[in-house]
This record gives structure tokens, C-alpha cells and sequence, in this order.
């Protein structure tokens, strides 16, 4: 019959909805993990559980086990007592995003904690997929840090991601404010996960400065903090340099440390019945990592280029997370504690670092000259031991003769104050002036 309306579709509609709210009750808590029954929920889920006489507390379900579903709080879960109601959100975990971000400080939540209030902005979930790889802009720009270590020997392309590998105590902190304050990017977002509370304004006020944190997003979950939250910190950083990217922004994501969020992440898998394996990480940290750091790259509208520190234990650069993540990424730059002992700084071996994209963004002299400097760098590291006993004999090879007439003027190019900003040209022109050619 003309203009009748087709029912089959609200009917499905009607027959697919959820009339009945369902709560569900707690029965027990082991360890990080909470158990919960009447629960009907899917994997990452927002929870809310109901505390008698206090706020009700965020958690995300993480795994089922039978009939018991299992949830992890964002917070402390003090209060919570068997029997407490556990309502589902029908929502998975979301941030809000928008302009009124630059310049803030969040939580692992995405919520302020820098004492002023946030307007409401965009809704977006955090779990989201990286981009398809045809979807993907080639990668044929410079992003300039402003550091000469790494414009000048290990290039970064806009869009790149670069990992930083180091040990405790050798300048990671300091690096990466530096490449916030002098990065050619439109806005910085700053990932802070696992740190220790007392480094946080520290780093905001010493290392980032007034001027950087004015483009910057800056998202902390401290070492005290739930593995969950530490986890959604990452994701939280990632997902709002996704919104300035596709908002036409070249951005920049800082992230401080993977292997922290590495350890939450077993925190997590361990805590809901993953079997270790490598080291003791359990299999879903290894699934984990590349879904976090495939989301940087360059897409038609904008690009995220990201740089992401890596804790080595006992700098040990073989360990199974530094191995992963140095598997994913374009390239890494490695921090020596020898050179952080004898003041050099940044601390950068330019022998153990590359930027896998440095051919593709670098002009022909460019990487000329700093293959050569390596080169050189080289040969008189290897034969330092004799040069400074004085058992090298001048002319008794012409390649170490050079390197030694041009160490010091290298050594002055590699070392650089954290306030000593150089422009990306300058850098060029003061390696193509180092010498040593023959």
C-alpha cells in the first residue's frame, strides 16, 4: 500500500532495547580487581559503584571470569564494602576534547587539576584504532626540534615517532622540555605517566616554562596512582592530540615513560589471570604497545609527530619492552650515562641513535656531512684509549688524525644548554662547517 511505513525496523529496535536498568552487586575485591554479579556489561565499560556515605567510585570492566564480571577502579577504594550497587553506563571510557585544552593540566581522567574549572567540550573515546595504513600521508617534511643532537644527526620528519631510551638520572626530562619549548609544532601534548609527583610541577615550571605550557596539554597519572588510571593517561594524551590533528594542527605528543605504561598495563593483565611470560609481562602488553603508538602519524589534515621515552633497566637497551617499542617506532635516540657523568648534555650517543626517515627529509650535503662526522666520531672512540695515554703517534693513520683535529668542535656542536635554542638552518650550516673532509 503506497505510503505505508515500515514497522520491521522499529520493531527491531523495540526488541533490541534494554528496559530493565540493571544493577549488579559486589561481591569481592582481590587485589586491584573487583568481582562483581548481575552484571551484564561489555570489555571497557564505565561503571559507577555506589559507596554508602561517600561519592560513588569510576571503574571499567576489564574481563569477565564465569558468571563474575571484573572491574578496576580509577580510584582509591575506600568505603567500598561487599553488597555495594554497580551501575553500568551503557558508554565506554570517553575524554572531552576541544581549544579550551592549551595551556591546562589533567588527570588521567582528562579532568583539571590545575584548580580552574574546564568548560564541556567534545566527547570522544579513548580506545580508538590507529589509521588505516592507505589512509596515512608520506612522511617528506622536517619537523625541527631545536636540538642539535637531533637536527643535525638524527633529522626527525613531521610525523615521525622517535623513542627516547635512557636510564634514570641522565636528562630525559630536560630533552623533553626542550623539544616542547623549541619543536616546530602548532600545539605539544604532554603525557606524564608513572612519574613521581614531586618531577610533575617541576617539570611544568622549570623544564616546560610559561611559554611552552601556553601551547600545551599537559596529562598526568603519578606513580601513586591506580595502574588503570596511569594506562588511560596514555590513551587520554593520545586521543587529544587526535582532535588538533584532525582539527588541521601539526602536533606534537610527548610521552614520559611507555615502560611505565608498560608496567600498568601488567599490573592490569596480571591482576585479571594473564600468564606472564617475557620478564613477567603478561601476553596483552605486547598487544598493547603498538595499538598506543601506531595512533601518532601524518594524516591529509595535520600530523602527529611523537616522541616517547623509554626506561632501560640497567640500561640494558635489549629488555623486552625497549625491544618492542624500538620495533614499532621510526627510529631511537639513545641517552648514555657516561656522557651525563662527564656534563655532557643532552646526553645523546649519536653512534647508537637513528631517524629511519632522516633520507627521506634531508637534503644530500646534509646527510653527507653528518655521515662523516659520525664516521670520525667513531674512529676516535675507538682508538680514545690510546690518545689519551699518548701512545697514538700523529700521521700513523689519516682518518684518526682528522678526528682528533675536529673533536672538540663536534663535541662543542653536540653539547647545548637547555635554554640555547637553534634554528634548524643555522644547524645545518654549522655542521656542513665542522670539516674533517679530506
Amino acid at each position: 500500500m503506497a505510503g505505508a511505513v515500515n514497522l520491521a525496523v522499529y520493531r527491531q529496535r523495540v526488541h533490541q532495547a534494554d528496559l530493565l536498568r540493571q544493577i549488579g552487586v559486589m561481591t569481592k575485591v582481590v587485589g586491584l580487581t573487583i568481582e562483581v554479579r548481575g552484571l551484564r556489561a561489555f570489555v571497557g565499560e564505565i561503571c559507577m559503584i555506589e559507596v554508602p556515605g561517600g561519592q560513588p567510585i569510576v571503574a571499567e570492566v576489564v574481563g569477565f571470569r564465569e558468571d563474575t564480571v571484573l572491574l578496576m577502579p580509577f580510584g582509591e577504594l575506600a568505603g567500598a564494602c561487599p553488597g555495594c550497587r554497580v551501575e553500568p553506563r551503557r558508554r565506554p571510557f570517553t575524554v572531552r576534547v576541544g581549544e579550551h585544552l592549551l595551556g591546562r593540566v589533567l588527570n588521567g581522567m582528562g579532568d583539571p587539576i590545575d584548580g580552574q574549572p574546564l568548560p564541556r567540550g567534545i566527547p570522544m573515546p579513548v580506545n580508538k584504532r590507529p589509521l588505516p595504513p592507505l589512509d596515512r600521508r608520506r612522511i617528506d617534511e622536517v619537523f625541527a626540534t631545536g636540538v642539535r643532537a637531533i637536527d643535525g644527526f638524527n633529522t626527525c620528519g613531521r610525523g615521525q615517532r622517535l623513542g627516547i631510551f635512557a636510564g634514570s638520572g641522565v636528562g630525559k626530562s630536560v630533552l623533553l622540555g626542550m623539544i616542547a619549548r623549541f619543536g616546530s609544532a602548532d600545539a605539544n601534548v604532554i603525557a606524564l605517566v608513572g612519574e613521581r609527583g614531586r618531577e610533575v610541577l617541576e617539570f611544568i615550571e622549570k623544564d616546560l616554562g610559561p611559554e611552552g605550557l601556553k601551547k600545551s596539554v599537559v596529562v598526568v597519572a603519578t606513580s601513586d596512582e591506580p595502574a588503570l588510571l596511569r594506562l588511560r593517561a596514555a590513551f587520554v594524551a593520545t586521543t587529544i592530540a587526535e582532535y588538533f590533528r584532525d582539527n588541521g594542527r601539526d602536533v606534537l605528543l610527548l610521552m614520559d615513560s611507555v615502560t611505565r605504561f608498560a608496567l600498568a598495563q601488567r599490573e592490569v593483565g596480571l591482576a585479571v589471570g594473564e600468564p606472564p611470560t617475557t620478564r613477567g609481562y603478561p601476553p596483552s602488553v605486547f598487544a598493547l604497545l603498538p595499538r598506543l603508538l601506531e595512533r601518532a602519524g601524518n594524516t591529509q589534515t595535520g600530523s602527529i609527530t611523537g616522541f616517547y621515552t623509554v626506561l632501560v633497566e640497567g640500561d640494558d637497551m635489549n629488555e623486552p619492552v625497549s625491544d618492542t617499542v624500538r620495533s614499532i617506532i621510526d627510529g631511537h635516540i639513545v641517552l648514555k650515562r657516561d656522557l651525563a657523568v662527564a656534563n655532557h648534555y643532552p646526553a645523546i650517543d649519536i653512534l647508537e641513535s637513528v631517524s629511519r626517515l632522516m633520507p627521506n627529509v634531508t637534503a644530500f650535503d646534509h646527510q653527507q656531512a653528518a655521515g662523516r662526522q659520525r664516521e670520525l666520531l667513531a674512529a676516535y672512540r675507538q682508538a680514545e684509549d690510546l690518545i689519551n695515554i699518548g701512545a697514538y703517534v700523529a700521521g700513523s693513520n689519516p682518518t684518526i688524525d682528522r678526528a682528533i683535529s675536529v673533536h672538540d668542535s663536534v663535541i662543542g656542536f653536540l653539547r647545548q644548554e637547555p635554554e640555547e635554542h637553534t634554528d634548524f638552518k643555522q644547524c645545518i650550516g654549522q655542521l656542513l662547517s665542522l670539516g674533517g673532509e679530506e
